[in-house]
């Protein structure tokens, strides 16, 4: 791919004020390094609605790739595709090159960019567009200028992907008055597509909103993460949220108007009701894509 495909020159980065979480927190680069492996492996491959058969595809972007587990992933699994992973943290972007450059792909490449304003790239420069997790880096308001901006640059013929995911459902009490405070902090920030903020929704809307920036045949692939005692997920799900809630402690407790003491009270008897004989626990996902109609 030539630097004219690739970039048209730099753009400036997001307000980091955007993000749920601080896209360059440590805890936060070893959390998404170890959500893009359980994701991958929950979902049954990297691109299991095509049988992970990449076919023509040979350029790829990746929106908001944080520490780029996902584009080096594709990157190492095939060698023929060129990936190009954008995100708006400079210190997150150095990150993932230097993971590049250690395990020696040269075929991949992470570039600063803000998917909140019109992507640096030419028309049809990419075969496919990947994106996951957007809901924790942006307004619902933003969701169809970008998807009309990722199929502008997607050749016709060409395909969009995202995963997204809703709140869990579990046994215990404590974790399910986290996530109903998560869910309100969504809700009043203006990330949410609930009506009242007893949910994300974002998984009920994506389909609609493909549909309304242009793509075509929409398809979806449903899965989950059984994280309950016993399930083969159960230390992947436990680790995780044992860090995510606490670096999404100051957003939650900011914009539900939780006091930080209830929240903490709250957060390690959740910790301690996921250990337990009984608990049960599934995090629900949705892998959806759409195609380019040609013209």
């Amino acid at each position: 791919m030539s630097d004219e495909c690739v970039r048209r020159g730099p753009r400036p980065c997001w307000e980091r004020g955007t993000y749920v979480i601080e896209a360059d927190d440590a805890a936060e680069l070893a959390r998404a390094m170890h959500l893009e492996q359980l994701i991958t492996r929950q979902l049954g491959g990297l691109f299991p609605e095509r049988g992970d058969d990449l076919g023509a595809v040979r350029t790829i972007l990746d929106i908001a790739c944080g520490p780029g587990g996902w584009a080096l992933a594709v990157a190492y699994a095939y060698p023929q595709v060129t990936v190009i992973g954008i995100d708006n943290c400079p210190a997150v972007v150095e990150y993932a090159q230097a993971q590049a450059w250690s395990r020696g792909l040269e075929n991949v490449e992470f570039v600063v960019m803000d998917a909140l304003q019109p992507l640096d790239f030419p028309d049809d420069a990419f075969d496919l567009v990947n994106a996951r997790f957007l809901m924790g880096m942006m307004p619902a308001s933003a969701w169809l200028p970008l998807l009309r901006e990722c199929r502008r640059v997607t050749r016709p013929g060409g395909s969009i992907r995202l995963t997204e995911a809703e709140l869990c459902w579990t046994t215990s009490p404590a974790f399910e008055q986290l996530s109903a405070w998560l869910a309100r902090a969504f809700w009043r920030k203006g990330y949410s597509f609930s009506p009242d903020g007893r949910a994300l929704g974002i998984t009920a809307a994506l389909g609609q909103l493909l549909r309304s920036a242009g793509w075509s045949n929409v398809g979806y692939r449903p899965f989950v993460v059984d994280f309950s005692t016993g399930a083969s997920a159960q230390t992947g799900g436990y680790q995780h949220f044992m860090v995510f809630w606490k670096l999404v402690q100051e957003f939650v407790c900011t914009w539900a108007e939780i006091p930080a003491e209830i929240f903490e009270r709250c957060y390690q008897q959740a910790m301690a009701e996921l250990l337990l004989d009984e608990f049960c626990g599934l995090w629900f996902h949705l892998l959806t894509w759409a195609e380019n109609p040609a013209a």
